[in-house]
């Protein structure tokens, strides 16, 4: 029965939403407006319509394009500056996760001083305080995967280090506006589509079953749960439906929820373990590759069988009596949506990396195994990607 909820978000949510950005009372005069290095919100419109409500709204704003599919403390560092150097009094994503992760990270550092690294709490993060106030944060997202629209933590990557870590975590940086426009998800290709919805379906069932589990997060993350088992493979399969994209963009919103009110646990640093040494691998579909075996393992263990029946249920196997029925059901829908072969091999992985990998993933993320309702090893950790790989 215990749980904090503290989600200051106004969250504008469902088609259209966009054309009301201007009556909203933002947060600045000057914008850092964030997009990413790629053509989607220029080439479906989405940029030029936000920067005619910029206008009606009688706010300025310095265009930053440079946010890659995994966002990098250079990317971050660069933005930030362009933020202090072109006095920008807010920062405003329009993107996916990826950017509203960025925008985040830029958010906390634009006024600070020294390396975006001094701020950073785990592994070589040197964990300083902030100095000084961060810049206050608008987010539009083009995608439903991170639910990053309404949490307070962005994901960044030091390919230096062969780091990808959360960044933030403080209060000031949940978005004070957010807009969930399905219309703009409707360019997202198929592929893409499912990788996004299987990242929200991940946090969700990760906080389910994590030990800070509790009825207000059971309740965010069963609808999450429900609505992509659902209308994800209708989102994948016809982009343009309309009641598909609404619901699976409802529930990326309500598995942001989940962040804030549980957490996500050891699957997420297994995969960020994954995307730090291979960049080109999306972070949806690093957890795919993982996502059965990594189950397979807490159902094995004992650990929370009626709730893993629960999720089978709420995927829509009705009939689950078992808890590997959740496993089965999962399998099912990644077959729907066309993403039950993806290979570890495609991106560069190979097998003699999977030490490396799980010694990097609890350095980096350790917190989030902390979460975990039974001990990970080590050992396990190499079990789970010897028996994902492929």
């Amino acid at each position: 029965m215990s749980y904090t909820w503290y989600v200051p978000t106004r969250v504008l949510f469902g088609c259209g939403k966009l054309n009301e950005l201007h009556k909203q009372a933002l947060p600045g005069k000057k914008a850092l407006l964030v997009i990413s290095n790629g053509k989607s919100v220029r080439d479906n419109g989405a940029l030029s319509r936000t920067e005619r409500e910029l206008e009606l709204a009688g706010v300025s704003y310095v265009l930053f394009s440079g946010v890659g599919a995994n966002p990098t403390k250079q990317e971050v560092e660069a933005g930030a500056r362009l933020a202090g150097k072109e006095g920008c009094d807010f920062v405003l994503a329009l993107g996916g996760g990826s950017v509203m992760d960025a925008a985040k990270a830029m958010a906390m550092f634009a006024l600070q001083p020294g390396d975006l690294w001094d701020y950073v709490y785990g592994s070589t993060g040197k964990g300083k305080k902030l100095v000084n106030p961060t810049l206050p944060l608008v987010c539009i997202t083009t995608t439903a995967g991170t639910g990053s629209e309404v949490d307070e933590w962005g994901v960044v990557t030091n390919p230096a280090t062969k780091e990808k870590i959360g960044v933030g975590g403080y209060d000031s940086l949940f978005p004070v506006l957010s807009i969930v426009d399905p219309e703009l998800m409707v360019s997202v290709p198929p592929k893409f589509t499912a990788f996004q919805g299987f990242d929200a379906l991940f946090h969700s069932t990760e906080g389910y079953i994590s030990n800070v589990a509790s009825l207000m997060g059971d309740m965010v993350q069963l609808a999450a749960i429900e609505n992509i088992g659902k209308y994800l493979a209708r989102a994948v399969k016809n982009g343009q439906d309309m009641e598909a994209r609404e619901h699976v963009a409802f529930a990326n919103t309500m598995s942001g929820y989940s962040m804030v009110v549980a957490n996500c646990t050891s699957e997420h640093s297994l995969e960020h373990a994954m995307s730090a040494y291979h960049p080109e691998l999306p972070h949806g579909a690093g957890l795919i590759m993982i996502s059965k075996a990594y189950y397979t393992y807490f159902i094995e263990n004992g650990v929370l069988p009626e709730r893993f029946i629960r999720m089978a249920k709420a995927l829509g196997m009705e009939d689950a009596r078992e808890p590997m029925d959740f496993v089965r059901a999962l399998a099912r829908l990644q077959e729907e949506c066309g993403v039950a072969d993806l290979k570890m091999s495609d991106y560069g992985i190979t097998e003699d990396e999977f030490d490396e990998l799980a010694k990097n993933a609890r350095e980096t993320m350790g917190g989030l195994f902390k979460a975990d309702s039974y001990p990970l090893s080590h050992e396990a950790c190499v079990e789970i990607y010897k028996k994902s790989y492929r």
